[in-house]
């Protein structure tokens, strides 16, 4: 079996074999932007001592204080204040989520189980371990990670688990139901590597590999809530209510992709689909393109591969205060390939979901790794992971320094092409067409592992409006074609005063188009 140290590797989407050389190529391609410390101050938090500082998860507490899991297993406090740290609890098996209930307590999602922790004598460490909630199968396959949880608007909690990996086969013991599907349980503890392409790249064979799943956090009982997901990195609501995850570019995934999860849903990965109660026991992977694409809901948000993102994590959600001016309520989604924080603009049209993405911050200065976000007041704090893969370790702390970059606010489709907003007014010559030079293209959706950039095309718009003091600029374009991302490069332009935008390029992924 592969060494924890491998795992992560494969969790996020890209091959063993191009470890050593991708994670470099996406550094070196990311700008050097000298002019991001005007605009965003970031510091390196002290280390609590003797811990390995591989960041699993962050939450805040209401007193102003930072939850931190780290990989190995330890939890701990943070306070800002006196940049001391206290461990609280130790000895917790890979734990990828933490999240702070109201009564103070913690609640872990580890390898194995969710867990509530407490100080019930109030020494200031853990004496309490329950299982909040254990309902789902382990192979011992290396890739079964568990990510979240996250509280919905109704109470609920809410994760996501990983499939397994053809990388490895699984544990002679397992816990829950075995799926005999494709390739027989027998065939799993013989030459592996003559049979592994018979169970699918990424397989689920345990419950609910895959999968979203809704927990009732008093009662412990759990549900599935939608499938169809690959290695589900990031969990989190928006300020609305919605549940977003983003998951990784791999087999069934062109490149990563950012989903807005429905009860019921089905989002592409095709392996768990025999964990739905409606399922008519057919191996997904002999399953028609056609069927799979009746049933799928298409992702709002491509990440385009390389240049934007090649494995997305957690979103986290700017506060609305005046600190973070403009971009207050917008939602982050991190990346571990590269320096490089987006932004996520969804919207929706006829009923269905599309959007663009846009860099946040794209600098060496915040690192490689970035897994895990928590605010606490206008602070942001982004912890990273590494391991064997890409990445880096510790947490940054990132602070607006009240300066607002010149920067595109928000992309939203039009009957005619898209409509941008700007943090400051264009200059006048931004009206040029040939100023917003754009490529649109799309990626394939089937069983190979990621997908090249299909029908790539230049596209010049026609005519550029602007308007609302020269914030707006209406953009037409020649032809718009559904399914295809518009991927900008907005390095010709400059503000009325002069400035040239610090993140210049913007992607939307086009689903509908509104008929007025």
């Amino acid at each position: 079996m592969r060494t924890l140290a491998c795992s992560i590797a494969a969790a996020l989407s890209i091959p063993l074999a191009a470890i050593a050389a991708k994670p470099e190529a996406a550094e070196s391609a990311a700008p050097k932007q000298n002019r991001v410390p005007s605009f965003y101050k970031i510091d390196a938090l002290p280390m609590p001592p003797g811990v390995d500082p591989q960041i699993g998860g962050m939450s805040a507490t209401p007193d102003g204080r930072l939850v931190v899991v780290f990989h190995h297993g330890q939890v701990a406090y943070f306070n800002p204040k006196g940049q001391e740290w206290k461990i609280f609890a130790e000895g917790l098996h890979e734990p990828l989520g933490v999240l702070v209930d109201a009564d103070g307590s913690l609640l872990v999602m580890q390898r194995p189980e969710l867990t509530r922790l407490r100080d019930t004598t109030g020494k200031g460490v853990a004496d309490s371990y329950e299982t909040v909630w254990d309902g789902f199968g382990i192979s011992g396959n290396y890739h079964e990670f568990a990510f979240g949880p996250v509280r919905g608007p109704n109470g609920k909690l809410y994760v996501a688990l990983n499939t397994a990996s053809s990388g490895d086969t699984v544990h002679a013991e397992i816990r829950g139901e075995w799926k005999d599907i494709g390739l027989p349980r027998a065939a799993f503890y013989g030459d592996w590597k003559k049979v592994s392409k018979q169970a699918g790249r990424m397989y689920s064979r345990v419950p609910y590999r895959g999968c979203v799943m809704e927990i009732d956090p008093y009662t412990g009982a759990g549900s599935l809530f939608a499938t169809g997901f690959r290695s589900p990195d990031g969990i989190n609501f928006d300020g609305n209510g919605n549940l977003l995850v983003s998951d990784n570019q791999g087999d069934w995934r062109g490149a990563c992709e950012l989903f807005v999860v429905e009860r019921g849903g089905f989002y592409g990965h095709p392996a768990s689909l025999v964990w739905r109660k409606d399922w008519d026991g057919a191996d997904p992977l002999q399953v028609s393109i056609e069927r799979l694409n009746q049933l799928r809901t298409a992702a709002p948000i491509w990440f385009p591969y390389g240049s934007y993102a090649n494995s997305a994590t957690q979103m986290a959600q700017i506060p609305k205060t005046p600190a973070w001016g403009p971009f207050g309520g917008q939602m982050l989604v991190g990346e571990m390939n590269a320096p490089k924080i987006l932004r996520i603009l969804p919207e929706k049209v006829d009923g269905v979901w599309e959007g663009a993405t846009v860099a946040f911050i794209d600098s060496p200065l915040v690192k490689r790794g970035l897994h895990r976000f928590a605010f606490i007041g206008d602070t942001l704090y982004a912890g990273r992971t590494h391991l064997s893969w890409a990445g880096a370790e510790g947490i940054s702390a990132i602070q607006p320094t009240g300066k607002t970059p010149f920067d595109p606010l928000d992309m939203r489709v039009t009957p005619h092409g898209f409509r941008f907003d700007f943090t400051e007014p264009l200059a006048a010559d931004s009206s040029d067409p040939s100023r917003w030079p754009a490529s649109r293209y799309y990626y394939l959706y089937h069983a190979e592992y990621g997908s090249p950039e299909i029908e790539k095309t230049a596209v010049l718009p026609t005519k550029v409006t602007l308007s609302n003091g020269g914030k707006t600029a209406e953009v037409e374009i020649p032809e718009m074609k559904l399914d295809f991302l518009y991927d900008f490069n907005l390095s010709n332009l400059k503000s009325a005063s002069g400035s040239t935008l610090l993140n210049p390029r913007i992607a939307y992924t086009l689903r509908r188009i509104p008929k007025n």
